[in-house]
């Protein structure tokens, strides 16, 4: 997506940051063990010293010499690596511990700029860092199914609240195991405090924590960020468009809490539109049910929900009043 120069800047400054720390350890680790293993050192002293020996006898044509230092640089490895088994270490320990082993933290591989810098730009614009923290307690190693009923029932599934919830887990890490192969977006809609945004949150944590670029948005902000692109030509709103369009997953928290009108109709079916074109998932959560749904979205935008969202509908009390009621 188009970032302003200062921008880019931020975070090409936080790239070389990156690189800075994981030259320091690497620099760090390798003093550490020399000190620990003095030969250590001389072995890779003697093998720069003869690999440069080597390529100057390369140069004047003495093969005779030549094999004799291919002897010694072969008898200097597995000397070193003798001594790095007895330590406990191979050789991924002196490399630098880079936050993004696929471009090395600089950003970008072959020209092209990594996914880790598409994340951060995401990061910067729409300022995502509080959805991150969230992430920490809202994510699938902390989800608790006690807080649905296992008596309630869905008369028309015949399951029970709680039987709905694992089942609503279950779809959903399907929707995360084929998130690469198969295009398909996600509904999640029932009654308030029932679970919907911390599954989607659950889901984001595990698509982020694989390298993919995700955009959090309440209903409101997203059509308040629509509205500055569309009648106030706000520069920088106009530039998020395209990475609303491209990022790998958009999640739409809690539509219908914003104030509904022929311009947020006609917006949400552009921006969903325009994502299932582009085979980008999106994640909807709401209170609506799909009658009101209906009602209030229009029939069009309705018909493409319908027709390209697994539904997940979860029902039972409100787990927020109950997690309330337990720590008084």
């Amino acid at each position: 997506m188009p970032l302003t120069n200062s921008q880019y800047n931020e975070i090409q400054r936080q790239y070389d940051a990156r690189q800075l720390r994981s030259l320091r350890i690497q620099q760090e680790r390798k003093a550490a063990v020399y000190k620990k293993y003095p030969r250590l050192q001389e072995l890779d002293d003697l093998t720069a010293s003869t690999s440069v020996q080597s390529a100057r006898l390369l140069l004047d044509g003495d093969k005779t010499a030549l094999s004799s230092l291919k002897q010694s640089l072969s008898d200097y490895r597995r000397e070193r690596e003798a001594i790095l088994a007895s330590a406990g270490l191979d050789e991924f320990y002196f490399m630098p511990p880079y936050t993004c082993p696929d471009c090395q933290d600089t950003g970008y591989i072959n020209d092209r700029r990594c996914h880790c810098f598409e994340q951060a730009a995401i990061d910067l614009v729409y300022t995502q860092s509080n959805i991150k923290k969230i992430l920490q307690e809202e994510n699938f190693s902390c989800y608790c199914f006690d807080y649905y009923s296992q008596t309630k029932r869905n008369e028309a599934t015949g399951l029970t609240s709680r039987e709905t919830a694992q089942k609503a887990v279950r779809e959903s890490l399907a929707f995360i195991k084929s998130f690469d192969t198969e295009f398909n977006n996600l509904f999640l809609y029932g009654d308030t405090g029932t679970g919907k945004t911390f599954l989607s949150n659950c889901i984001a944590k595990e698509l982020l924590d694989t390298s993919h670029s995700v955009i959090y948005f309440t209903a409101f902000q997203l059509f308040e960020l629509l509205e500055k692109h569309k009648f106030q030509k706000d520069t920088e709103a106009s530039a998020s468009m395209q990475h609303i369009f491209d990022c790998d997953l958009l999640i739409i928290d809690d539509l219908g809490t914003e104030l509904a009108n022929s311009f947020t109709v006609s917006q949400l079916f552009l921006c969903l539109n325009e994502r299932i074109l582009r085979k980008k998932a999106t994640i909807i959560s709401t209170n609506l049910g799909l009658d009101q749904l209906n009602t209030v979205y229009s029939e069009r935008v309705f018909s493409r929900i319908v027709s390209s969202y697994t539904m997940i509908k979860l029902f039972g009390d409100d787990i927020r009043l109950q997690k309330r009621k337990k720590t008084k």
